[in-house]
C-alpha cells in the first residue's frame, strides 16, 4: 500500500510517525510521512523541546504531495494524536480529498484521547470532535479500552446526563472530558457490545487494545470486530510501560487487514507487539526496541491462539 500518515514524531524513541513507519516500511508498504509536531522525545520523560506545527503548515505538506500528482494512488490514511480541532479538520479534509481521487482508499483512525488512570490528556473539545466527527469518517478505529468507553458512551463519572448513547437516535452524552472515569468492562462481551455500538456510526472495523477484565487473569488483550465477527487474543502481561506501542498496534492492524481476514490480522499484530515489548523488557530499554525485533515484524510467529467470541 501507499499510506498518508498524519501523525506526531520525535527525533528520539519512537512514538507517532517515528513508531507507524519502520513497521509499514518493514512490511513492504510506502509511507508519506506528514508531522503534526516535531520533538525531541515523547513527553513521558516529562521535558522535550520541538514545536507543534501550525494545522496550516499540515495542510501545506499535503498538498505539496498532491502537487506531486500521487494523491490518487494513496491506499490508506493513518492518523494517531490529534492535538488541536485544526489537526483535526486537516486529517478531515485529507481524508475526504484521497476517497474523492480513490474510492477504496481505507481510513484507519486510532483514537489517541486518554488511558485508565490518566484520563483525557487531549485539550477540551478534542474528545467530544473525535468522537463526533472523525471516528463516523473512519474505516478503522483502534481505542483503547478506555477510549472505547468514551466513543461507545458508556456511563461513568463525568457523564452529566447518565443517558449512554442512543445509536438509533445518533445522540450521546455529554461528558465532562476532565471528570470522565468509566467503569471497566467485566467481559468480552461487554467489549465487544461497546465495539458494535462504534461500528453503528460508521466504521466497519474496530480493534480494541489494553483490554482487561476478571477472566484474563495477568493477561492483556485485543479484540476486534467486523463484518466477519468478533475475535480476541491475549499475551502475558509484561512489567514494563513504554510509549509508542499502540502507534505500532494501529499500524501493523491497517496493513495486515490489506492482505488477511480480520482473524488473522488480530493474530499476526499480537505476535509483533508482544514480541517488541519482550524484546523491550529483556534489556530494559525506556524505548520499545523496534529494529531488535524487526524479523518478528516481518514474519509474526502467531503463536497466541485467537478464538471467536461473536
Amino acid at each position: 500500500m501507499r499510506i498518508l500518515s498524519i501523525q506526531s514524531s520525535v527525533a528520539y524513541g519512537y512514538v507517532g510517525n517515528s513508531a507507524a513507519t519502520f513497521p509499514l516500511q518493514r512490511l513492504g508498504h510506502e509511507v508519506w510521512p506528514v508531522l503534526t509536531v516535531h520533538f525531541s522525545n515523547h513527553t513521558g520523560y516529562g521535558s522535550w523541546r520541538g514545536a507543534v506545527l501550525d494545522p496550516a503548515v499540515v495542510g501545506e505538506v499535503v498538498e505539496g504531495i498532491a502537487d506531486r500528482g500521487v494523491l490518487d494512488t494513496a491506499d490508506a490514511v493513518l492518523t494517531g494524536y490529534q492535538g488541536s480541532p485544526g489537526v483535526s479538520e486537516v486529517v478531515l479534509s485529507a481524508v475526504a480529498r484521497v476517497r474523492a481521487l480513490n474510492p477504496a482508499a481505507v481510513y484507519c483512525c486510532d483514537p489517541v484521547m486518554g488511558d485508565v488512570g490518566r484520563g483525557f490528556f487531549v485539550a477540551p473539545g478534542i474528545p467530544e470532535l473525535i468522537r463526533d466527527r472523525v471516528v463516523p469518517t473512519a474505516d478503522i478505529v483502534t481505542p483503547n479500552a478506555f477510549e472505547l468507553a468514551f466513543l461507545a458512551g458508556v456511563p461513568g463519572t463525568g457523564d452529566r446526563t447518565g443517558g449512554g448513547f442512543d445509536a438509533a437516535a445518533g445522540t450521546a452524552p455529554v461528558f465532562d472530558p476532565a471528570g470522565y472515569d468509566p467503569p471497566p468492562f467485566d467481559s468480552a462481551v461487554a467489549v465487544v457490545a461497546a465495539a458494535e455500538t462504534v461500528r453503528a456510526r460508521g466504521p466497519r472495523t474496530v480493534l480494541v487494545t489494553s483490554v482487561e477484565y476478571p477472566e484474563l487473569a495477568g493477561r492483556i488483550g485485543m479484540i476486534a470486530v467486523g463484518a466477519e465477527g468478533a475475535f480476541e487474543v491475549s499475551t502475558p502481561r509484561l512489567p514494563l510501560s513504554v510509549n509508542g506501542a499502540g502507534d505500532v498496534t494501529a499500524a501493523l492492524f491497517l496493513a495486515h487487514l490489506s492482505t488477511v481476514g480480520i482473524e488473522a490480522a488480530l493474530a499476526r499484530t499480537a505476535s509483533t507487539v508482544y514480541a517488541i515489548l519482550a524484546e523491550t523488557d529483556r534489556v530494559g530499554a525506556r524505548e520499545i526496541r523496534l529494529v531488535d525485533a524487526q524479523q518478528s515484524i516481518a514474519e509474526p510467529a502467531c503463536e497466541f491462539e485467537v478464538r471467536r467470541i461473536g
